[in-house]
């Protein structure tokens, strides 16, 4: 009985996924044409702190005791970001992006992954690393921020006049996406955990596969429907800011909490996060993210699940 009630919860959580995907991406949309912001920097803002919640909530709540879920579910997310939100998304429809995305956003996303391996190297994450990981998240946004108004778009010499209704709306959206985001992953998470525990997984499988897969739900479903209406800076961005967040906020939230220990065999985890972001690099160098490219991308995921699970 408790199984089949986890496993309707967790049905429950999906759809609220799916609409609360649908309305942030709608809100952020208008925000972007009212502040002339590039739709680029509202995926890696306003919607890749959106959909990042989700896994935020999981790391404080996993704070202190439960560090090898933290951690697990970060760089499971990260993998599972590329490999499966653009992997699946590719295989959809193909992915063109703005250049941008080559000369500064995916380098700050792999020097932010290096940076994470760096410090891990003594064999923990301290207080004062997730001190280090929150300045820099500082940094980026100081720079998402100047970057945005240095770079905004120009206006319309003919605008069409807008209602002030309409731009309360659009946050309205944004809030009641992000809410809905937020609490349809926790019923995801929660109950798929009791799913998963069913089987036996280990804790650290836990953190790698379930949890970082439902906390990425957010960004699959919020990418995919962006990249349907054919705003696609929106649905890379929000994946490439997803996983700089991922690891300066949310593992700078987490280790500043309680420190989080870092196991010897984390560190194949890392290396295929950061092949899975050089992947990512080499496939917007051709200009487009192609079926094919959506395939490997998909496949290696896949193949990664297989092996954490047989190890």
């Amino acid at each position: 009985m408790d199984v089949l009630l986890s496993a309707i919860m967790t049905i429950v959580g999906l759809v609220m996924l799916c609409f609360g995907g649908n309305w942030l991406v709608s809100g952020g949309i208008s925000i972007a044409k009212k502040f002339r912001i590039s739709n680029l920097v509202i995926g890696m803002t306003i919607v890749a702190y959106g959909t990042s919640t989700p896994e935020l909530a999981a790391s404080v709540a996993a704070a202190g005791e439960h560090g090898a879920i933290i951690l697990g579910n970060i760089i499971g997310s990260n993998i599972a970001n590329v490999g499966m939100v653009i992997g699946v998304a590719a295989m959809i429809v193909p992915i063109a992006v703005s250049k941008s995305l080559l000369r500064k956003e995916i380098p700050i996303m792999l020097a932010v992954s290096f940076l994470l391996v760096l410090i891990s190297i003594d064999g923990e994450l301290t207080q004062y690393d997730g001190m280090l990981l929150l300045a820099g998240l500082g940094v980026f946004a100081f720079y998402t921020i100047k970057d945005a108004m240095k770079n905004r778009e120009q206006k319309d010499e003919n605008p069409i006049p807008e209602k002030n209704n309409v731009y309360l709306k659009a946050i309205g959206l944004i809030g009641i996406g992000i809410t809905l985001l937020y609490v349809g992953a926790i019923l995801t998470v929660d109950n798929a955990v009791i799913l998963a525990k069913e089987f036996g997984l280990s804790e650290k499988i836990i953190g790698l596969t379930v949890i970082a897969i439902g906390t990425s739900l957010p960004e699959l479903i919020t990418s995919l429907i962006a990249i349907k209406k054919g705003q696609n800076d929106i649905g890379v961005g929000n994946i490439v800011g997803s996983n700089v967040y991922n690891i300066l906020m949310i593992m700078g939230v987490g280790a500043a909490l309680g420190g989080v220990m870092i196991s010897p065999d984390v560190y194949l985890d890392y290396a295929v996060m950061i092949i899975f972001s050089i992947s990512l690099f080499i496939a917007l160098k051709t200009g487009v993210i192609n079926r094919v490219m959506g395939v490997c991308l998909a496949s290696g995921y896949v193949a990664y699940l297989i092996v954490m699970f047989f190890n």
